[in-house]
């Protein structure tokens, strides 16, 4: 039987959620057999387009690129395929109509979606404002805050069968008549805990702001403006609510929809709980990430391996659409219709710590764009040869690629997603972010706590014969190696942590991955507990400067509960692991199911 390089933190996972159990809660199902069972379950549907195909060789590549830990995809995929349940996306968006039926259908629906695996986000821009009449029944409207309300408890009903805790995305226009109840929402503690929320800025508004001058709220129902209200105040209401707990973040709509690969089929509205995937109503999409980490050669990248396994993994996400069992037939149509897949990125910043590169420096970000362009690139070029065997999605003619190339077979390529647990299964730091501490603790959904310890630091300080216990003790109550006297100056340069690096640098490499990512990038701009007010609003600013799609801070400690936290001095719950591996910090404030 072949071996995995898993770590004690990875096999845990494993266990607790993605390999198969009998009806007595028994695992029935090793590491090994369950990327087998994904990699024969995915590769079944090539023979739908090539008769002559080698299935058997196509599910043999498929499974030794996730044996080898190289190429790992969204977590529904790894937990349904050849499964019963069969869904495989991590990512959908449902539209909220203006209507009691319509809402509690999208309830519903999301009822759906939650239970097989997938996260969900919404525009509740359409819904009137909170005391607005209701025709029908004379009534008052409630409002969209209120509505939201009932997707959460909803969501925490579901729990989407234990494995994966339900996760939403709630998006309100800035111009929206309840904008600032919404800014609002989240101040209360215990009110929609299953939602990421993000308000939808447009240019107009972003110039409002930087003229402090007053903008016009639209009632969506009539289209006609109820009040003004000064943008430079309200965006200010945004910064405070943003640094006292994380939510709301920035969606930069118009950004969104410049660059929406599907015009002709309508306009984005809402991305996907941690926002890395705007989609249109109806629309899913599959992910699937590159380990970066296992790509080092020397000094360089062995860019031809790399290239490989783009075409393996775009290949392996076009198939993922077909063989997706959908949770609704509007979903199967719209999906297969645009045939849109996510091909990013894990590991980067153990990359280029192997590199010697800092994560915050000029040279950082030229090898994130280096890397991402080349993955970019590669990834269109597959689609390209794709579409010349299998057909170009249905929707070529209304895409922006009709007039680059006569085939493509899907409307977007690449995704940057925080790859949350996937990560903790391939050993290395979540999709572009920094590592968050050299030494911290992971709260997993089923109530244990990960103590994780970068691997690269540790065999650095064996190597170069500063190591001890007591070192590790003092790494593990602080997080970061920047004041402690016995790690060379060096090596704390290579070992910046999240809340070492000036914001601007998260910002920045946020952008770069940008460029090269048809769909978006989940990124959280870690700022320490001392952060201000003007921290944050600096970055919002530089975000939407750099073309950025959205942007997400964090405050460290801003919340109750948070995925990733630093080990207290002298607690001792947790037993320290020697050569566990790292998981940098996406998603700290905890709806990150991916």
């Amino acid at each position: 039987m072949a071996t995995i390089a898993l770590t004690k933190n990875a096999l845990q996972v494993l266990e607790s959620r993605y390999l198969l159990k009998n009806m007595k809660g028994e695992i029935v199902e090793t590491p090994d057999g369950m990327f087998r069972r994904v990699a024969e379950a995915v590769s079944k549907v090539e023979a739908i387009y090539e008769a002559k195909t080698d299935i058997s060789s196509v599910a043999e590549g498929f499974y030794q690129a996730m044996l080898r830990l190289e190429f790992l995809p969204n977590s529904p995929t790894i937990m349904n395929a050849g499964t019963e349940i069969g869904q495989l996306s991590a990512c959908f968006v449902l539209p909220v109509p203006d209507s009691t039926e319509g809402i509690f259908d999208a309830v519903k629906y999301m009822a759906l979606i939650h239970r097989s695996g997938g996260g969900t986000g919404f525009s509740f821009s359409n819904l009137r404002p909170k005391g607005d009449i209701v025709r029908m029944t004379k009534g008052v409207a409630s409002g969209p805050v209120s509505f939201m309300k009932i997707f959460d408890v909803t969501t925490d009903v579901i729990k989407q069968g234990g494995k994966r805790r339900g996760a939403n995305m709630g998006i309100l226009r800035v111009d929206h008549p309840d904008i600032l109840d919404f800014i609002d929402a989240k101040r209360t503690q215990g009110i929609l805990t299953n939602f990421n929320i993000s308000v939808a800025v447009t240019d107009w508004f972003m110039d409002a702001v930087r003229e402090n001058a007053e903008y016009e709220l639209i009632h969506p129902r009539t289209g006609r403006s109820v009040r003004r209200l000064n943008a430079g105040r309200v965006f200010d209401q945004i910064v405070e609510s943003a640094w006292l707990t994380g939510d709301p973040g920035l969606i930069f709509i118009d950004e969104i929809n410049r660059r929406n690969p599907t015009p002709g089929v309508g306009a984005i509205e809402a991305t996907n709980p941690c926002g890395e995937q705007p989609l249109l109503p109806w629309e899913s999409c599959n992910l699937g990430s590159i380990n970066l980490s296992k790509f080092v050669l020397g000094a360089d990248l062995d860019w031809a391996r790399l290239r490989s396994m783009v075409q393996m993994a775009v290949r392996f996400l076009d198939d993922v659409i077909d063989a997706n069992r959908y949770p609704l037939n509007t979903i199967e149509h719209i999906t297969k219709r645009n045939r849109k897949i996510g091909l990013g990125v894990m590991g980067f910043a153990e990359m280029l710590i192997q590199l010697g590169i800092p994560y915050d420096s000029e040279e950082g970000l030229r090898w994130g764009e280096k890397v991402m362009g080349f993955i970019h690139d590669e990834a269109v070029e597959t689609s390209v040869r794709l579409g010349e065997i299998r057909g170009s999605f249905p929707n070529f003619d209304l895409s922006i690629w009709k007039d680059k190339y006569k085939t493509m077979r899907n409307a977007t390529t690449t995704t940057i997603a925080p790859t949350g647990t996937i990560s903790i299964i391939a050993g290395t730091s979540s999709g572009i972010e920094p590592l968050f501490a050299v030494t911290y603790i992971r709260q997993i959904l089923d109530g244990s706590r990960l103590l994780e310890v970068n691997s690269l630091f540790e065999r650095i300080a064996k190597d170069r014969d500063f190591y001890s216990e007591e070192l590790m003790s003092k790494i593990a109550a602080q997080g970061s190696v920047q004041n402690i006297d016995e790690v060379p100056a060096d090596v704390k340069r290579l070992f910046v942590t999240a809340l070492d690096i000036d914001p601007e640098w998260h910002v920045r490499m946020q952008a770069a991955f940008q460029k090269y990512s048809d769909n978006a990038v989940s990124k959280t701009v870690n700022l320490p507990s001392k952060a201000t007010l003007e921290d944050v609003r600096r970055v919002f600013l530089l975000a939407y400067e750099l073309k950025c799609k959205g942007i997400t801070v964090y405050r460290y400690g801003s919340k109750p509960q948070q995925v990733l936290v630093l080990m207290p001095q002298g607690a001792k719950e947790v037993e320290h692991v020697e050569a566990e591996a790292e998981y940098g910090g996406g998603c700290p404030t905890g709806i990150c199911p991916f």
